[in-house]
């Protein structure tokens, strides 16, 4: 029987599994990913609930007693939470700040300013790719899609012209970029650096947003021709600021952690050299907590300060900015508790043994299952958190730039056709007054494309770094 301890996961580690160990461990697996599956789909239970019960199954499944599995379900919760819950929470607050100063419409609205015609898609890559830094998926589609069909509207431009860049710019961030919560958990289990995470994570993004934003759009308007729906289209806020932080500012808040995380990777290369005061200098100012925090206190004033808000103002944005992302949060610990489930079980040292036996690269076997659990589940961010779990013991001999890509190869996957059973994929249907076939020939399609650019970018640099 699989027994979830360190002590068996360190004989595993010494000795490979016996072919039936691989069996049971293989079903368990199997049944484990079903019953969070069907929980999720079936029985509609939110995901935190259905990950949390899955785990347990899948120890069960594996023949643990029923402590040991408990034990490593809540040991993985609470370092994920440890390792990512503060960054998430400090993301939030920035991309609350960010909403409430009128900071966010003043990038878009500039932005638009000077774009027109041809160049309107491009604009909208530009504008959701800047926005898309700090804020979640969901927030970030509520907060531009409006924007979306007002430009629609009032420019006469088609919505899937302008509209699809616009998702695709979120959705490449939210999938590829720190400090979203996937590529944070995918970092966190393969043990990849951040600063060449997102360094390459940039270098992939940019291509893919280009083909899967401007240039798809360009077919998702011809086989998709729909006006702008009147009741989408929301008017402005009673509450709304008197007056906006300026553009310079804003775009520096929002990419000072994005600058000060590159910044730490580049000067590990160059200095090299742990004892330098410099490189210690940067390690620290480079952190991700450190990164995301001085932007939230420099956000305080150049956002918050410049849009005229009170003291009471701003700690109650902050306050409003932390209560939505509990379910995240929750959704995201119980995924670290079920990847600490499959590694204890023994799962990681399973997968390693078949990988050996097998041509496919690891690229492409860590893409595969994310794309495996992204079909299944419907959740981007499950299916990186489960990825990542399975596919971590491959990360253990490979290089720093590998890990980052290995990281970028689950973030692809876990983007791969959403479809009914994705949140995204509703929000997007209903925003866009789609029906569902519509709604698959745009963003399920977009999505795909997403998914396959970044892979392919992934495994390229994997052959030429």
């Amino acid at each position: 029987m699989t027994r979830l301890s360190a002590e068996v996961l360190a004989a595993d580690a010494a000795e490979p599994i016996t072919s039936a160990g691989h069996t049971q461990l293989g079903i368990a697996v199997l049944a484990g990913i079903a019953v969070i599956v069907l929980l999720i789909t079936r029985f509609k239970l939110h995901a935190f609930l259905a990950l949390t019960i899955g785990s347990l199954a899948l120890g069960a499944f594996a023949g643990a007693p029923l402590d040991k599995a408990i034990s490593s379900f809540s040991s993985g919760l609470g370092s994920t939470v440890a390792g990512v819950g503060v960054l998430i929470a400090l993301g939030a607050i920035l991309g609350k700040l960010l909403a409430d100063s009128g900071g966010a419409d003043r990038i878009v609205d500039t932005i638009l300013e000077k774009a027109g015609g041809r160049s309107m898609p491009w604009a909208m890559v530009l504008i959701a790719s800047v926005i898309g830094l700090p804020l979640f998926f969901e927030v970030g589609i509520v907060l531009l899609i409006p924007v979306v069909l007002m430009v629609a509207q009032r420019g006469g431009y088609s919505l899937m012209r302008i509209g699809i860049p616009a998702l695709a710019g979120l959705s490449v961030m939210h999938g590829l970029i720190p400090p979203h919560p996937g590529p944070l958990v995918a970092i966190d289990a393969l043990g990849a650096d951040l600063g060449v995470t997102l360094a390459l994570g940039l270098l992939v993004a940019v291509p893919t947003v280009v083909v899967a934003g401007p240039v798809f759009s360009r077919y998702a308007a011809r086989w998709v021709d729909v006006p702008a729906p009147e009741r989408m289209i929301p008017q402005r806020s009673a509450d709304e600021p008197e007056r906006r932080p300026g553009f310079g500012a804003t775009v520096a808040t929002v990419l000072l952690p994005v600058v000060l995380m590159l910044a730490k990777a580049l000067v590990d290369i160059v200095v090299d050299d742990p004892g330098s005061t410099v490189q210690r200098t940067f390690d620290v100012v480079g952190s991700p907590l450190v990164a995301l925090l001085a932007a939230v206190v420099v956000a305080f004033l150049t956002l918050g300060r410049a849009a005229g808000f009170t003291r009471a103002r701003i700690s109650a944005t902050v306050e409003k900015s932390l209560a939505p992302i509990a379910g995240v949060l929750l959704v995201v610990g119980a995924g670290g508790g079920f990847k600490q489930t499959l590694i204890d079980a023994g799962v990681g040292r399973m997968i390693l043994d078949f990988s050996e036996n097998w041509s496919i690269p690891a690229m492409l076997l860590a893409w595969l299952i994310a794309v495996a659990i992204r079909l299944a589940t419907g959740s981007a961010t499950v299916a990186t958190i489960s990825a990542a779990g399975l596919v971590a013991p491959l990360a253990a001999d490979m290089s720093t730039t590998h890990a980052a890509l290995l990281v970028l190869a689950i973030g692809a996957g876990s983007l791969f056709f959403s479809h009914v059973n994705d949140a995204g994929f509703w929000l997007v249907k209903e925003y866009f007054g789609l029906d569902i076939g519509q709604t698959v020939k745009t963003w399920s399609i977009m999505e795909t494309v997403i998914s396959v650019v970044g892979g392919a970018l992934v495994l390229l640099l994997s052959l030429v770094l």
